[in-house]
């Protein structure tokens, strides 16, 4: 069973390592989604994969550190592109979720990236 929680979060950013010539090269801001999605059995006793206010309540560290927040002065975040994010994500949020599966970053309504782990042999 896969289940997801969405998230959302107000913050600015630019893109340092693009030509100054592309538009992200300027500070500018987004109304960021974010998807954390988990993969697990149900419980027979609860009926969950898990509990929403357990995953609300790891990803509470994470809101506190991006809302509002230039990305750029986020430690970890010196490039926060949408794929940056999302990895920077999964790594505070996979030792207290153990049943991840991906994070997904809207960037946009229309724009997103989705990270799933380092890839490894056994996947």
């Amino acid at each position: 069973m896969r289940i997801s929680q969405a998230f959302k979060f107000e913050a600015a950013h630019r893109l340092p390592n693009v030509p100054e010539t592309h538009r992200c090269s300027r500070l500018h801001g987004h109304s960021y989604r974010v998807e954390v999605q988990l993969d697990g059995p149900v419980d027979p006793h609860t009926g969950f994969v898990a509990d929403f206010f357990d995953i609300e309540a790891s990803f509470a560290g994470i809101m506190a550190a991006l809302d509002h927040q230039c990305l750029n002065e986020v430690d970890g975040l010196a490039n926060p592109t949408a794929e940056n994010i999302a990895v920077w994500i999964w790594d505070r949020l996979k030792p207290s979720l153990p049943l991840l599966w991906a994070v997904r970053v809207y960037e946009t309504t229309d724009c997103w990236a989705e990270y799933q782990g380092a890839v490894t042999t056994a996947r």
